[in-house]
């Protein structure tokens, strides 16, 4: 399987995927902790059906210690007992944030009070950002077929 386009390859693309990567990198600085940032930019990856990033979240957060359960769980987190309150909420709130248009007002203001229940202003900020993120690697991926299954453990860090 091949793509069907290189984004790197154009000078306009890869100027905006390096702003893109950019924004990502700096959230490995915040407090939010790293398991609940794989898990969330998991969850968005299956919500939309991007292989790519899939690949990715899961070998990096397996290498990181994640294990293989809560992996295998993450597509059915609310009936898995593996997962911290404060998890549960990132994680939905991250299905909300990435299922914007399947609900008439977006994130509902009771999934956004359960995750500041558990995450102080700069989590959040971290959260909401994480969540734009891997929706705009997601979509990017999805629409250009990106192929997925070999992806090295920090292959891109």
């Amino acid at each position: 399987m091949e793509a069907r386009l290189n984004v790197m390859a154009s000078p306009v693309a890869a100027k905006a995927m390096k702003h893109i990567i950019a924004a990502a990198g700096a959230l490995a600085d915040s407090t939010l902790p790293a398991a609940t940032r794989e898990l969330v930019m998991l969850r968005a990856s299956q919500i939309n059906g991007c292989a790519g990033c899939i690949d990715m979240h899961t070998k990096d957060a397996a290498a990181a210690g994640e294990t293989a359960v809560r992996l295998n769980l993450v597509a059915a987190w609310r009936e898995a007992k593996v997962y911290t309150d404060a998890e549960r909420a990132a994680l939905e709130l991250a299905e909300e944030g990435t299922r914007i248009a399947d609900a008439a007002g977006g994130v509902s203001d009771e999934v956004w009070a359960n995750a500041a229940k558990h995450y102080d202003e700069d989590q959040l900020a971290a959260l909401v950002t994480l969540i734009a993120v891997i929706n705009a690697f997601n979509r990017g991926n999805v629409i250009t077929q990106q192929p997925a299954g070999d992806y090295q453990v920090g292959q891109f860090h």
